[in-house]
């Protein structure tokens, strides 16, 4: 089997298409003012990839058996690289201030990246990274 594939579309599936915009926003992602009430977003990332976020009514619109998953279980998991380890503390800091859930407060991974994950409002674990500074 040979299957020629490549990723284009990270597709979240949201219970509030403002809440989630607005805290992907905060992490820096271009998203169109006003398409807070729009029941699909979607938008270009650096490097091709294509971020969409559909509402739980628009996945019933073609799925009529779709349900949401349990509570305390993700949709999706998403990691986003930072600058620099101090980044890594200020996105993690941030995003708590705004009332957003802190699930891995910043630590220094044993892989060598300070790293932390917030959830997002529909309990999707977003990671938060950057490489540690080489020793040596």
């Amino acid at each position: 089997m040979s299957i020629c594939a490549r990723l284009d579309v990270v597709g979240i599936v949201t219970a509030d298409m403002a809440a989630a915009l607005a805290f992907y926003r905060l992490l820096g992602v271009a998203l169109p003012d006003g398409a807070d009430a729009e029941p699909h977003v979607e938008v270009a990332l650096p490097g091709g990839v294509r971020l969409a976020f559909d509402s739980e009514a628009t996945i019933r619109s073609f799925h009529p058996g779709w349900v949401a998953p349990a509570s305390g279980g993700g949709r999706i998991g998403l990691a986003f690289l930072l600058d620099d380890p101090a980044a890594v503390d200020a996105a993690y800091a941030e995003l708590t201030a705004a009332g957003h859930r802190g699930e891995l407060a910043p630590f220094d991974a044993f892989w060598g990246q300070r790293y932390a994950t917030v959830l997002d409002p529909d309990g999707n674990g977003v990671d938060l990274f950057a490489p540690l500074p080489t020793v040596g």
